[in-house]
């Protein structure tokens, strides 16, 4: 079920109004049961998977507890939890793309071989609740869970809870099962707060990354049919709606967390004023980066054993964290592109600040040419995670290294353009202002103002918003 379905806002009013009437157990049930219903309506042959991880984890973290002291049992449990999970993922995930491989590489011995003709469906979320339910066993492995989980519905809850299931944020056991023990009461300023995030949220997928979806896509469905300034367009408007549609879904999601009075944190902090790539994934899908950092990249050494090997590990898991995002080379390209930009920064900053001390460069000069630097070569890195093919993003490549066409034609996409320029204006000064917290603060204090600006938002979405039903992008990982 999409969040911005007419299905959905008949679903969660009716979930809502019945969760507040009741309480304890009863809750926990319902939203469950709600849960799997909402994941159902996409395809209900998908439910048993998330069921079997659910159970496979709450199994996993009983033993795990219940084996303290005997350190080889733990890991065997441990190590059943992670397999299967992983297996799982890996099967829907990538046996195509495996096939496909091995089935390209025999080719160089056998031309005449034919891929197979069958295809295993991605089941939405899937990455999603599998690193979330996953993480839950290895925590009481680690000792940050101290009791695993009995309450069978709690625990169901915390794998499915709906507002997060298919595109996260993927949040910790230590953070939302506390939540889920406590019946929270619809309290107004909370529900109200709630609504807005979600209202912002609908902003930035309907009008900014919908929007910039019609620019995007006839560039890179048929690159050669424009030249170099309709492609940097549609890179600089893609990275636009990327941000406002999976941004756009985590603000839903966390809205619909703080009606329930659920906390899932935040997701996306103004990532494209990131002054660094460090900085950009501190901003960008924290649930994920996070994630990867705690699971992977610390586990693997971190930044211990000297500047190669930290080079190694940041290489490695970003180039798994690209691989995460789908079977394909192009994604497992753009995670090694980010590995990259991480070594060279970890090399080249400090000539850069030196060099930017000795010719007394301003402040807020040297703070524009590193956004400006970060943000070019995060658009570079989209066009591989966007482009169809690797071929594809190649060729766009050369177009706008070869200054082909600095024309733009066909008045829909100047139409196009214009209101994505517009929106994505709309949301860096938005993005801008609440990164003062003074300026944050007293919005917030100003009733009649978010009124007027809720009032601002419904307005343009009814008027200046894309409705083609489109689904999220993140569903596809």
């Amino acid at each position: 079920m999409l969040f911005n379905s007419f299905e959905f806002l008949v679903f969660a009013p009716v979930v809502f109004a019945l969760y507040f009437q009741l309480r304890g157990q009863a809750r926990l049930v319902l939203i469950a049961l709600a849960s799997y219903f909402f994941y159902g309506w996409w395809n209900w042959r998908f439910t048993p998977l998330l069921f079997f991880a659910t159970v496979v984890n709450y199994w996993a973290g009983i033993q795990i507890e219940q084996a303290t002291g005997d350190r080889a049992r733990q890991r065997r449990v441990l190590l059943v939890s992670v397999g299967v999970g992983l297996s799982v993922l890996a099967f829907f995930k990538y046996m195509n793309f495996v096939v496909g491989n091995v089935v390209d590489a025999l080719r160089l011995f056998q031309p005449s071989l034919e891929r197979p003709i069958f295809t295993i469906a991605l089941p939405a979320g899937i990455s999603f609740y599998t690193f979330q339910t996953m993480s839950y066993s290895i925590d009481v492995y680690r000792g940050r869970i101290p009791r695993a989980e009995r309450n069978v519905w709690r625990f169901a809850t915390f794998a499915s809870i709906f507002p997060h299931l298919v595109a996260g944020p993927i949040v910790r056991a230590s953070s939302l099962l506390p939540q889920l023990a406590q019946d929270h009461r619809a309290e107004w300023i909370r529900v109200a707060r709630g609504l807005e995030m979600m209202l912002w949220g609908y902003f930035l997928k309907i009008c900014l990354a919908d929007t910039a979806a019609t620019v995007v896509k006839p560039r890179f469905d048929v690159p050669d049919l424009f030249g170099s300034l309709a492609h940097i367009i549609g890179v600089v408007a893609f990275a636009l709606q990327i941000y406002g549609d999976f941004a756009g879904y985590s603000l839903i999601a966390i809205g619909l967390g703080r009606v329930m009075g659920v906390d899932f944190g935040i997701n996306f902090d103004r990532p494209y004023f990131a002054r660094s790539f460090s900085d950009l994934w501190s901003r960008w899908h924290i649930s994920l980066s996070t994630w990867l950092r705690d699971y992977l990249y610390v586990p693997l050494g971190g930044n211990r054993g000297g500047r190669a090997k930290t080079a190694r590990n940041l290489l490695i898991t970003m180039f798994l964290g690209g691989l995460w995002h789908g079977a394909s080379w192009n994604f497992a390209l753009w995670g090694l592109l980010h590995g990259v930009y991480l070594v060279a920064q970890r090399f080249m900053s400090p000539f850069w600040r030196r060099l930017a001390t000795t010719l007394h460069v301003p402040s807020v000069v040297t703070a524009a040419l590193e956004m400006f630097t970060v943000f070019t070569l995060t658009c570079f890195a989209w066009i591989f995670f966007r482009a169809h093919t690797f071929a594809d993003a190649c060729r766009i490549i050369e177009i706008i290294g070869a200054g082909r066409d600095w024309r733009l034609h066909m008045s829909e996409q100047l139409i196009g353009s214009a209101k994505t320029a517009l929106f994505g204006s709309v949301v860096v000064a938005v993005d801008a202002l609440s990164s003062r917290e003074s300026i944050r603060e007293w919005y917030l204090s100003q009733p009649a103002l978010r009124v007027g600006g809720a009032v601002l938002m419904v307005w343009a979405l009814v008027l200046l918003g894309t409705f083609e039903g489109s689904s999220f992008l993140y569903f596809q990982f």
